[in-house]
């Protein structure tokens, strides 16, 4: 593809030297430029794109698009207005758009985000609608798995694993979609069929620096389909919660169509008479004038959400609601999310990712609707993030459980003690213990668990590292809680 062709599908400002020359490709880390690619000077929270397009051209770019003048070297420069919406519209024309061909979804909110997608695509699969994945725990395409770099990858990498995904064959997408993203449009040019959003609760304040900016942000992906040119994409709203009853109304002001799910009398896919035990769940789902009964391999009433939300976005997406109901009763576990730890105890041992107050708490009452003897909670707060949700994560965590053990889960750059001592300013009862290592936080959980007790390690989840003073060392919750599990003798019969 020659430059010009490329430039054709931007706004630039101006266009400083030649565009009769091939791109080979495109990059924005000027240590991945390669001979005839276009170097997209975007800047980023620690640095400016500008800073590296020396680098960049030493390694053999022919041009570069930035948002100030860079001549003066041996390439085209390209000045616009937003580097970032520049990159993802270059992307968009180089891999030949690729999500107009397959049926997307795309999945926000603070939570459910994962598990909606993961049912989502199994749903697709069984309709026979390949589905590639994008999100937290993996990236998906074909027959290939590769391990997630983040969320929601940079337009560019978006983009290229979406025209992946068309090249295996897949049919559709199911694409976690995070609030950062949205901001820094990194899914600017994906073309969606659906959009769903769970849920919003506290969390990435320290980015986003309000509840409402953060609301904003999420409000984008939704309002964005009605500026969509080559489809009509539906808004899948949960309207049980406040702020997608919100978004219902500024999709419906846009006449962007919508699909309320919940359990109130509001939602298109409602569920009722729910029941969860320690083998799934069971509701009535009533839909497009119809009533089924749904089984679900998965427990608690947050995940009953969950799975309306794929149901109604999978209904968007042409899928008959008939055959996404059989599909969800073969449903595969969620890496990280309500994982239960293997082995043959009086007790049971559950790994989850519940990162905000909202989320843990919506845990541990699932949990406590077992009617376990005792619950123990082992959980921490990610270093240089959020700080305002720790005490309310400690205060969801004492109220909720039996027991609880503070430890570390990715302190990053800060001191895990200050993050426990922020934790426990959120806590007024004495069921609590400091314990900082990880493992041995975990281990102490499961030796002090009696029978019918549950002991859930949560913040973590699928993560396989721990984050701390600049090492990244291996740790997984499964691995450490089933090693304890196994070490810890039987007490049958006791």
């Amino acid at each position: 593809m020659k430059l010009g062709q490329l430039l054709a599908k931007i706004s630039s400002v101006g266009v400083y030297g030649g565009v009769e020359m091939d791109v080979s490709g495109l990059c924005v880390d000027s240590r991945k430029a390669k001979l005839g690619c276009v170097f997209v000077a975007v800047t980023g929270t620690r640095a400016k794109g500008t800073d590296f397009v020396t680098d960049a051209v030493m390694r053999g770019a022919v041009a570069v698009v930035a948002e100030e003048e860079v001549k003066g070297g041996p390439y085209t420069s390209i000045l616009v207005k937003d580097a970032r919406r520049a990159l993802a519209e270059l992307a968009c024309a180089f891999f030949d758009r690729p999500s107009a061909g397959m049926k997307v979804a795309g999945v926000t909110g603070t939570n459910g985000k994962t598990t909606t997608s993961f049912l989502l695509q199994h749903i697709c699969d069984v309709a026979q609608l390949r589905c590639g994945l994008v999100g937290t725990v993996r990236y998906q395409i074909g027959e290939r798995t590769l391990p997630a770099s983040r969320t929601t990858p940079d337009s560019l990498e978006m983009q290229e694993l979406l025209a992946q995904m068309r090249d295996a064959g897949c049919k559709s997408v199911a694409l976690e979609v995070s609030s950062h993203a949205v901001s820094q449009r990194r899914v600017e040019g994906v073309d969606f069929d659906a959009v769903v959003f769970t849920n919003l609760t506290q969390d990435h304040l320290d980015y986003h620096g309000s509840m409402d900016a953060y609301f904003e942000a999420k409000a984008g992906l939704i309002t964005g389909l009605g500026s969509q040119r080559f489809k009509q994409g539906v808004a899948v709203l949960n309207v049980d919660d406040r702020y997608g009853a919100l978004l219902q109304g500024r999709a419906q002001k846009l006449d962007i169509p919508t699909i309320g799910f919940g359990l109130g009398t509001r939602a298109d896919f409602r569920a009722s008479n729910c029941r969860s035990d320690l083998n799934g769940s069971n509701f009535q789902l009533d839909a497009v004038g119809r009533s089924w009964l749904v089984r679900l391999p998965l427990i608690g009433t947050f995940n009953i959400l969950n799975a309306l939300g794929a149901l109604a976005a999978a209904h968007a997406m042409g899928v008959d609601v008939r055959t996404a109901v059989q599909a969800l009763s073969t449903a595969p576990p969620v890496p990280g999310r309500l994982q239960p730890v293997p082995g043959k105890r009086s007790f049971r041992v559950f790994v989850d990712y519940a990162h905000t107050d909202d989320a843990l708490r919506n845990v541990l009452r699932t949990l406590r609707d077992l009617d376990p003897s005792h619950i123990v909670t082992v959980f921490g707060c990610g270093g240089d993030r959020d700080t305002g949700k720790r005490p309310l994560m400690g205060q969801a965590a004492e109220e909720m459980s039996d027991w609880v053990i503070v430890t570390s889960d990715n302190p990053r750059s800060e001191s895990p003690e200050a993050i426990a001592a922020d934790i426990t300013r959120g806590m007024r009862m004495l069921n609590h213990e400091v314990i900082l290592d990880r493992k041995t936080a975990i281990v102490r959980a499961i030796a002090s668990a009696g029978p019918r007790d549950i002991v859930l390690i949560a913040g973590k989840g699928h993560e396989t590292t721990q984050e701390s003073a600049g090492k990244i060392e291996p740790f997984d919750d499964i691995a450490v809680a089933a090693s304890a599990v196994e070490d810890r003798p039987s007490d049958f019969g006791r």
